[in-house]
Order: C-alpha cells, then sequence, then structure tokens
C-alpha cells in the first residue's frame, strides 16, 4: 500500500501545479481589483456582478448553453445508432469500425476545424455539391449552422465510444432472454437495452456538453467572429480587452456551472443503477 501511495506523488505533484494553482489563481484574480498606491489590490464582486446585470454577457452565456444543448442532442441521435451497430457487429469489423471513428481524432482539432473552412467556403467542395444538385449557393461558412456542424463533428466521437463501451459490457443473454420472453425487438431495446446502455450516455453527454458550451476556436474560425460565445469572451477579456479580474470571474461562472452538471449528472446516473450515494 506504501508503494502504490509513492507511485501517486508524481501525479499528485502535477495535479498541484497544473491544475488546482492555475484555478486558485483564477479564483483570486476574480475577487480582486486594481487599488492605490498603499492597497494595490483590493476585494470586490464587481466583476460577477457586471456579468450578471449586463444582458449582453447573459445573451453569450444562454447561446453558449443552447449551441451546446444542441450538440449533445444531436451527436446522441447521431451516436446512439452509430454505436449500437458497431457493438453488434463482429469483433473483426467491430475494430476496424471503432478505428475508423477514433482516427480522425488523431489529428488536432485546429487542423480539422481549417478543414471545414476550405470545404464550407465560397467556391467549397460543399457548395459545388449543393450547386450541382439545384439546391443553391447559399452563405455556408460564418453561421451558426456551421459552428453546428464543426462541434458535432469535433465531440461526436466521444459519444459515440462511451455508449459503444457500454454496450459491449452488456450482458447479450438478457437480450436473448427478452426475446424467448416473446418480447419485440422494440420493447427489448426500450426495456434491456436502453436502460442498461444508459451509464455510456450519461458519460457521452458529459464529455460531450463541457467542452461545448466552453469551446472558442470552433466559433472563432468557423463563425468568423460573429458568432460570439462564452469561450471567446473569455479569450477575448484575456487576450485582447486585458481585463484579467473580470475574464477570471467569467471562468469561475462557467467552472461553478459545469461542477453543478457534472453533480447533476452523478446523481441521475446513482439513481439509474438503484444504489445510493457514497
Amino acid at each position: 500500500m506504501k508503494r502504490f501511495s509513492q507511485l501517486a506523488i508524481p501525479y499528485i505533484v502535477w495535479a498541484v501545479l497544473m491544475l488546482i494553482l492555475p484555478m486558485g489563481l483564477i479564483a483570486v484574480y476574480s475577487f480582486m481589483e486594481q487599488g492605490n498606491s498603499i492597497i494595490p489590490f483590493s476585494f470586490t464582486l464587481e466583476h460577477y456582478a457586471k456579468f450578471f446585470t449586463d444582458p449582453d454577457f447573459l445573451l453569450i452565456l444562454w447561446r453558449s448553453i443552447l449551441i451546446a444543448l444542441k450538440t449533445t442532442v444531436i451527436c446522441l441521435l447521431l451516436g446512439y445508432p452509430i454505436a449500437y451497430v458497431i457493438a453488434r457487429s463482429d469483433d473483426r469489423i467491430q475494430n476496424t469500425l471503432v478505428l475508423c471513428i477514433t482516427l480522425p481524432t488523431w489529428i488536432n482539432a485546429l487542423v480539422r476545424t481549417y478543414a471545414w473552412i476550405g470545404l464550407l467556403s465560397e467556391g467549397g467542395l460543399i457548395q459545388q455539391v449543393f450547386r450541382f444538385l439545384g439546391l443553391g449557393s447559399s452563405e455556408l461558412l460564418y453561421t451558426e449552422g456551421a459552428v453546428l456542424l464543426g462541434m458535432v463533428y469535433n465531440f461526436l466521437p466521444f459519444m459515440i465510444l462511451q455508449i459503444h463501451t457500454s454496450l459491449c459490457k452488456m450482458d447479450h443473454s438478457l437480450v436473448e432472454a427478452s426475446a424467448d420472453l416473446g418480447a419485440t425487438p422494440v420493447q427489448t431495446f426500450r426495456r434491456v437495452t436502453l436502460p442498461l446502455s444508459l451509464p455510456g450516455v450519461i458519460n457521452g453527454i458529459t464529455l460531450v456538453f463541457l467542452p461545448a458550451i466552453s469551446s472558442f476556436f470552433i466559433p472563432k474560425l468557423l463563425g468568423g467572429g460573429q458568432y460570439f460565445l462564452i469561450g471567446n469572451l473569455i479569450e477575448n477579456q484575456f487576450i485582447t480587452v486585458g481585463e484579467w479580474n473580470f475574464g477570471s470571474s467569467i471562468s469561475m461562472i462557467m467552472a461553478i456551472i459545469m461542477m453543478l452538471m457534472m453533480m447533476a449528472v452523478r446523481k441521475v446516473e446513482i439513481h439509474n443503477q438503484g444504489g445510493k450515494e457514497e
């Protein structure tokens, strides 16, 4: 036991330096403002009040939550059937399909997003296909649809892999027993497969929603700066405006929202498993 605790020391040091210390500094910055020559900094809640009393900032927060919800729902609707088909395939085919899902994630997300700019831009491949099919040549890039497409493309593998893992761990004898008892495939899916796969669904929702709500480079590249989300607001406060205190307060608000959502997801998962929180 002592040996295992010693092996955890490097991780603890890394977590303190890379996670706890930066978050602590952001928390301190969020409650500070520039003072005078005698007291350089003073405690304040003005930055939090500024965010919650400005309708423009609240609109950006609502827009971020909305696009994250849309991304999560689309990833779930697309990801569950794909994960189900992969899980029902032969082992050899299954490994190939999983490789096809994970292969794009080996490339940097920024590079993959840049590739969509070329596909969606004026005269790009997608617009040429639309014109060939007689669907017109409407603007595709720098729209909400482009941002949503980029988010779904980047986060869909996380949903598929989580649900696939959950389906693979399922006891398939329960499905056979359900069929032997006269249940239709729809009834079997609704009463056996879906409830047993809920842990994977919940994990997939978490892994898609949390990065989607705080994403900044996808809206910046595919939205062209016209579709401003909360991640872009934080980046703008730190890099462009130089308001580190206000940017830190927004970061803390988002961190609290994410922690509350993770707690809610955890409670739902425990409830579905029929257990009690330890």
